[in-house]
């Protein structure tokens, strides 16, 4: 039941963060123009990479939170939280707003929430691990494309 929770949540992140975003970066004339990174992925690599990603992510969060309650579980449902509202900030800073370098700083706070929350929680098993290593990977993705376009645009 909690892997289903976290699941609608993190997938009601990514609509909110889509319809925040306005036109898909397909469409969008804005991010069309810019000067984009050699190594950015085609546009369904990110469709297919964030449905990962959540899915690994939902099962990984479902896990840690069966073993914490009281003070401990707070942090995490706090920490937890951020990360969904910084996931769907990103979307109207950078595709709306255009604010580049504010976009990158959300993905900077993003990525050491997740380290703190891997830190903190983890139990140390291998599989749930692996888990979040997509997104650690895709975040890092994510922040290498968001800094080209800082810089070169």
């Amino acid at each position: 039941m909690r892997f289903i929770i976290f699941l609608l949540i993190n997938f009601g992140a990514l609509a909110l963060g889509a319809l925040f975003m306005g036109e898909s970066p397909a469409e969008n004339e804005w991010y069309k123009k810019l000067n984009q990174a050699p190594w950015t992925p085609p546009g369904w690599v990110f469709g297919f990479a964030w449905t990962f990603i959540m899915v690994t992510f939902s099962l990984y969060m479902s896990r840690l939170f069966i073993n914490f309650n009281g003070v401990l579980l707070r942090k995490l449902m706090v920490l937890f939280s951020l990360q969904v509202v910084l996931n769907i900030l990103w979307n109207p800073v950078f595709f709306q707003w255009h604010l580049v370098i504010i976009a990158l700083i959300i993905l900077i706070v993003l990525f050491i929430i997740l380290v703190f929350i891997h830190l903190d929680f983890a139990d140390n098993k291998r599989f749930n691990s692996l888990l979040i290593l997509p997104y650690f990977l895709w975040l890092i993705v994510a922040l290498s494309l968001n800094l080209y376009i800082a810089i070169f645009n």
